[in-house]
């Protein structure tokens, strides 16, 4: 948990910055996280990044090119050693605000300001704690119920924008996938998997935003991201009804492939239809697998599994994790994961 005094300090790091660049985690929560900041501040550009770990030498040289006079990192679990030395050599301030609890382990740099602590509240929770806006409240809801976390004041959403929330909603994804801040929610996660001119226009149009409704208003300034989440969304749909085909036993385990990645999204909405299973979702591409797997204790039972093959690596949370390896790998893979579940 951020401590109030964590809180403060991050708060006036933001106040020292005149031209801040926000490095975020590529979904909702990342998002939603810089969005508050960015309404808080007034101020400050943004860049979605990509992938695990996704920030590089290359992005980092964006600081450079935007004159950035300070950079935030939201959300992202590691600070590689090659983004870290060119920060540094530009002489910026670097604030490193993750939820994940990893300690950075490259080479000392100087102005470097962590505030990683480990806590199932993600990054937007902490963001809204600190800046305590309002009109901010559904940005808030938006980023944490994506983050798996239903934070204590969707009470208050529910009651000021009720025609967006339901009754009986008890667990983040109840509000995910049942509700209408949950569309938006996975809107947004559809509408980063844009290009970068297009995220960026996404970024402006809802900095300005006033409420939920602006999301899906058929207005000039999102018709690009409305055209993006529909065309996803059919795909989406799809995708999810093929792999309900797949259960077995106690796991649900399915491959696919194509020009767009969206196996974490399919494997959260399986695994809210099917919680006493476990399940693997795997997106082929030139060879490489990406994999999202869901289900109790699911972190522990893939470590075991992935030390029998040669070259892959994963990591995440207890019960959501992903891994990485070679397609020719996936067949072993299951194999290794039934063996374990069956214990």
């Amino acid at each position: 948990m951020f401590t109030k005094k964590q809180l403060e300090e991050i708060k006036e790091h933001l106040e020292k910055a005149q031209n801040p660049l926000f490095y975020y985690d590529n979904d909702a929560d990342g998002l939603c996280s810089f969005l508050i900041l960015r309404r808080f501040l007034g101020r400050g550009k943004g860049v979605a990044i990509r992938g695990y770990p996704g920030l590089s030498a290359q992005n980092a040289r964006k600081a450079d090119e935007l004159k950035a006079d300070y950079v935030f990192v939201l959300d992202k679990p590691e600070i590689p050693e090659d983004f870290a030395k060119v920060i540094d050599e530009l002489g910026l301030p670097l604030v490193w605000i993750d939820h994940h609890g990893l300690e950075y382990s490259g080479p000392e740099i100087s102005n470097f300001f962590p505030y990683v602590v480990k806590t199932e509240k993600p990054i937007t929770y902490w963001s809204y704690k600190l800046t305590e806006r309002k009109e901010d409240l559904w940005l808030a809801v938006v980023g944490c119920i994506a983050d798996h976390y239903l934070p204590e004041f969707s009470k208050e959403f529910a009651e000021e924008y009720p025609e967006y929330w339901g009754k009986g909603i008890k667990e983040p994804f109840d509000a995910v996938y049942r509700t209408e801040i949950g569309e938006i929610a996975k809107g947004f996660n559809f509408g980063l998997k844009d290009s970068t001119t297009r995220v960026v226009k996404l970024q402006n149009y809802l900095i300005e935003t006033k409420g939920p409704g602006d999301v899906f208003a058929e207005v000039p300034g999102n018709k690009e991201f409305r055209e993006k989440y529909d065309e996803i969304k059919k795909k989406y749909d799809s995708l999810v009804d093929h792999a309900k085909e797949q259960v077995s036993g106690k796991l649900i385990f399915f491959e696919y492939g194509g020009d767009m990645s969206i196996s974490s999204e399919i494997s959260n909405e399986i695994s809210y239809y099917y919680p006493d299973r476990y399940v693997v979702i795997a997106y082929k591409k030139g060879g490489i697998a990406n994999l999202s797997l869901r289900g109790e204790g699911i972190r522990m039972i893939q470590e075991k599994a992935l030390k029998e093959i040669e070259g892959a690596r994963g990591g995440g949370h207890d019960n959501a994790v992903g891994a990485k390896m070679g397609v020719e790998d996936l067949s072993k893979f299951r194999e290794l994961l039934e063996k374990e579940i069956g214990k």
